[in-house]
């Protein structure tokens, strides 16, 4: 592997260490290098808190007395364009001119209106020499969730659910049935830890009670999303303990409760999943698992309104019962947690 990609790819493994707790900023990674060593490397680890590029930089001077002479020999890989306006931290470019670091080579460009060439174009005036575009097609999938939210004004969605062997996604009767293994469901409460939210609808609410958090994994439980038009449930269910912010979307009432936040649709007949994504954007959130039930499921199925998909098989034989939803993608493996199988689809290409 050429040096390059090399170093990049040590920006990408550094960047996924901030999965689940950098949202709605993306993952980023930063190393630093002279004459062919490492000398220094951080990614952004917290939403708010210092960048790749400063952490890259601050463990520079941790460790060397001469810092400043080293950085003003040394190359700065960054797997995202430095930023170049001020948010919750000052921009990243400014500092790497400001420690006139001579040559910076990027993964890909930021997609944000307030940085997309603005970073590099920056670092040029400033007389740095940038290399672009060093295995940009896995930095752009590392931050697919990113990438989406900017360019499509909605959150990167994920769909998930578990079938019979023979199909099927629950009893005719709707009765809760569990279809996976114990193994299954660590797997699934890890993902939960690394997104923004996790959305079901009023009859999952009802059949399952589920707490929808990562009580068999460690981590942030994400968001809660509930779809009940006409706010039949009771707040005697988990989803009202207001143990996380929960989002309920009807058509009756718009109200703040604690932690549960009551968002009214005007239209309850058309586009309703391309509204309520609508509003998880203003939300700033960045991803969503959505996890039933089967009519939910097919709602966003049919709007094509889906990026990801990844569907659980036990072993387990209904007969009959509730289908499971249909649906077509482009294969993202297989794998086998436990005694289970799991697809995993995406809809389409990101670019």
């Amino acid at each position: 592997m050429p040096l390059h990609q090399k170093y990049m790819q040590r920006c990408i493994d550094l960047a996924g260490l901030g999965a689940g707790r950098v949202s709605p900023n993306p993952m980023v990674g930063a190393v630093i290098v002279h004459e062919g060593l490492i000398i220094g490397e951080g990614y952004h680890q917290q939403y708010g808190q210092a960048h790749a590029e400063v952490n890259a930089i601050n463990q520079v001077f941790h460790h060397f007395d001469q810092a400043g002479e080293l950085l003003k020999k040394a190359i700065i890989y960054v797997s995202l364009e430095p930023c170049a306006h001020y948010g919750k931290t000052p921009p990243c470019a400014d500092l790497i001119i400001k420690h006139q670091i001579p040559r910076v080579v990027v993964g890909c460009r930021d997609p944000f209106d307030q940085v997309n060439g603005k970073g590099i174009e920056k670092l040029k005036a400033a007389g740095i020499e940038v290399i672009c575009n060093v295995l940009s097609e896995e930095c752009e999938w590392l931050n697919r969730r990113f990438f989406t939210r900017v360019q499509k004004k909605r959150p990167y969605i994920i769909l998930k659910w578990a079938q019979t062997s023979d199909g099927f996604f629950a009893p005719a009767d709707k009765s809760q049935y569990w279809i996976t293994g114990e193994e299954s469901v660590r797997l699934v409460h890890k993902w939960r830890s690394e997104e923004d939210a996790i959305l079901v609808g009023k009859n999952t609410a009802i059949i399952d009670n589920p707490r929808l958090n990562v009580r068999h994994w460690s981590g942030k439980s994400p968001k809660r999303v509930v779809i009940d038009r006409r706010l039949e449930l009771g707040h005697q269910y988990n989803i009202y303990d207001q143990s996380v912010e929960t989002l309920v979307f009807n058509e009756i009432r718009m109200d703040i409760e604690g932690n549960i936040k009551y968002i009214a649709l005007e239209d309850f007949e058309r586009f309703v999943p391309q509204y309520i994504l609508y509003q998880l954007y203003l939300q700033d959130i960045q991803s969503i698992i959505i996890e039933g039930g089967a009519y939910t499921l097919n709602t966003f199925i049919e709007a094509g309104l889906w990026d990801e998909a990844r569907i659980f098989k036990g072993k387990s034989v209904l007969g009959h019962g509730i289908k499971a939803p249909r649906i077509t993608g482009i294969a993202g493996g297989e794998f086998l947690p436990g005694k289970d199988h799991l697809q995993i689809l995406y809809n389409k290409p990101l670019n």
